[in-house]
């Protein structure tokens, strides 16, 4: 019996401090810090690795320092032209300090979710409709600078926020839809005009080189005759010019009674004429006179 009473004991022993081992032992990941507080008392940040605790003094809180996304879902806001519009987005946040995180807000994702949430109306309420469609990236800004601006105080980053959805009133949707239908029509025409204005170009393009190439052709067609006929002109005048060469040379060698018969001649032909009147070059007489004297002398 008393046997049992030890064994009970050590038992009882050993599961206390075991308990008591367990508390007191903690594993902190690379990603990981542990805040701890000692009787109530902060006393600090402790990891990554292994960390001892005293049990029932010490507790630890850990927390995540990895980036985090959170959705914001779809909030009803009232743009500056009084347009209701349903937006939902995505922030990203990052503690910095796990220590503020713990002690300077009970909550401090649900706080940043109310806090996202006022400041995304406070700033669509500032920004006419048209804007908020065509702005994404400026609201994205502005929401990342004033939700950062207020976790700034609790050791969180907010490092990104981005729009999701927008959500506009029907009214808007099929004003939208009418204007999408209007400028698809616009650009077709625009592309339909811009084609046949392109053709038409292209058309009188090839008209023109066309007309250059025929003119530049006959402009080639005309030097080529007109340098034919250049050829042809001095061929003929180096013709005339030998004949005339040949009839001077002839010429040369014709004395006074040779040229004397050659009149006679053509008095012959002359006298076959039925005209009545004729007409004797002057040189005629002097050549009958030494055609006579060179007679008498023969």
């Amino acid at each position: 019996m008393d046997f049992a009473v030890v064994v009970c004991l050590v038992g009882g022993v050993g599961i206390v401090g075991l308990f008591f081992l367990t508390s007191a032992i903690r594993i902190v990941q690379e990603y990981e810090r542990l805040v701890v507080f000692r009787l109530g008392r902060s006393i600090g940040e402790k990891g990554p690795g292994l960390v001892l605790l005293i049990p029932f003094i010490d507790r630890g809180v850990k927390v995540d320092l990895r980036e985090q996304v959170r959705e914001i879902p779809h909030q009803t806001s009232i743009t500056k032209d009084n347009a209701p519009i349903a937006i939902d987005f995505l922030w990203y946040y990052k503690v910095l300090h796990a220590d503020d995180s713990v002690l300077q807000v009970g909550n401090f994702e649900a706080a940043a979710q109310g806090m996202a949430t006022t400041t995304l109306r406070s700033v669509i309420g500032g920004i006419p409709l048209d804007d908020v469609l065509s702005q994404r990236e400026h609201i994205n800004q502005l929401l990342r600078t004033r939700l950062d601006e207020v976790t700034e105080r609790w050791g969180v980053k907010v490092t990104n926020v981005e729009i999701r959805e927008i959500i506009p009133p029907r009214e808007v949707q099929e004003a939208m839809n009418r204007q999408m239908t209007a400028e698809r029509v616009r650009r077709a025409v625009v592309t339909e005009s811009t084609g046949t204005r392109e053709a038409a170009i292209n058309v009188a393009e090839g008209d023109k080189q066309a007309n250059i190439l025929k003119a530049d052709g006959e402009r080639q067609a005309n030097v080529l005759r007109a340098e034919g006929d250049r050829q042809a002109q001095l061929l003929r005048a180096e013709g005339f010019a030998a004949a005339l060469e040949k009839i001077y040379s002839a010429a040369q060698s014709v004395d006074a009674k040779t040229m004397t018969l050659q009149y006679f001649e053509t008095l012959k032909t002359m006298g076959t004429s039925p005209a009545t009147k004729f007409i004797f070059p002057m040189e005629f007489t002097s050549l009958l006179k030494d055609f006579r004297g060179g007679g008498d002398s023969s």
